[in-house]
């Protein structure tokens, strides 16, 4: 038998069920954060592509579409829409700071010619 408010020998259904959610948490946390990091080496890539092309990288266009299909895909999967598109907007950012610094440096690192 337990102290009240002490721990217990028998485990609480509801702790033991707290307990598993946090680990679901931190599973799922591990995996957004791979998935993230996953998406900017893709970005890196298509940032890469673009210099070789010499298309600029930001493109307002492209990036307001990708926000908006992801928006609509929200709604279809019933999460929420805003933020949603307040990670997507985030995460979009991001990625253009890497790759505009990317190319900073790689401009700086290329003596002229």
């Amino acid at each position: 038998m337990s102290v009240k408010g002490g721990p217990s020998n028998d485990s609480n259904p509801t702790e033991v069920e707290l307990d598993r959610l946090r680990k679901r948490i931190i599973e799922l946390d591990d995996e957004l954060i791979r998935l993230i990091g996953e998406r900017k080496e893709v970005v890196l890539d298509i940032g890469r592509m673009k210099r070789d092309l010499g298309l600029p990288v930001m493109d307002p266009a492209r990036e307001a579409q990708v926000v908006r299909r992801v928006a609509e895909r929200s709604r279809e999967l019933g999460v929420d829409e805003e933020l949603t598109r307040d990670v997507i907007w985030r995460i979009i950012s991001s990625a253009r700071d890497t790759q505009n610094e990317r190319t900073s440096s790689e401009s700086s690192a290329t003596p002229p010619t």
